[in-house]
């Protein structure tokens, strides 16, 4: 029986891209580099600022290499973390019937967590300014734990805090590295096609179901304890 779920953050619960994009735009210009398009910010999202800015960097250095000789990689990553500090939250959104299917898994008893390679500083601002915090149980940021997604421990700890075992536990997410996550913890994944996956259908990951939104994750949930879903 299903006790317990968790659920990405970036892509799964909240809409970010936008902020994160121009947080990552506004430490380009700084440094003299040219803005990127938000599709391709958006396709590095998975692995914490940190990583995502590692990548483009890497990116720009391959395609620039000049810069390379003026551009101190360390201090565009302090950088990027204050742009981002200074907007997380301020234009990100909650996806359509996530609020509402927190309340309603757990009003139905089911026990909720954030599990995201988010900084756990960036994750609190943003939960509060969408509202979600109050409706989950637990958070598990990127710096809370001595492991990351899709290390197994992640979720295996997760579960061991909501007090259940991995077969009552399911993780939500977006991307590979939330199935593989889920995968690594013995839990079962499950996923929404809509977040940021690098490009890639979510599918190709082969999560053990996919739903179009949380609406029909809760609904389902809720379905298979008809005597709390009445």
């Amino acid at each position: 029986m299903i006790r317990a779920l968790s659920f990405d953050l970036d892509g799964t619960l909240v809409d970010t891209a936008g902020e994160i994009a121009q947080a990552v735009n506004l430490t380009l210009v700084e440094f003299d580099i040219a803005p990127r398009p938000q599709a391709e910010v958006t396709g590095l999202i998975g692995n914490g600022l940190r990583e995502l800015m590692l990548g483009l960097m890497a990116r720009i250095l391959l395609e620039q290499p000049p810069l390379a000789d003026r551009v101190h990689v360390d201090r565009v990553l302090s950088r990027v973390g204050e742009q981002y500090a200074a907007c997380v939250g301020l234009s990100a959104q909650a996806y359509p019937g996530a609020l509402q299917a927190l309340r309603d898994l757990r009003a139905a008893g089911i026990r909720t967590a954030c599990v995201t390679n988010k900084d756990g500083a960036y994750t609190h601002k943003l939960l509060v300014a969408t509202g979600l915090h109050e409706l989950l149980d637990l958070v598990i940021a990127g710096d809370t734990l001595a492991q990351r997604k899709p290390h197994g421990s992640v979720l295996r700890s997760a579960a061991a805090s909501l007090k259940v075992g991995p077969d009552a536990l399911v993780h939500v997410g977006d991307s590979r590295t939330d199935i593989e996550a889920a995968r690594n913890a013995g839990v079962a994944a499950w996923a929404v096609p809509y977040g940021y996956n690098g490009g890639e259908p979510v599918e190709l990951a082969r999560p053990d179901r996919l739903f179009d939104n949380l609406a029909d994750v809760a609904a389902h949930v809720l379905s298979l304890r008809p005597e709390l879903a009445a």
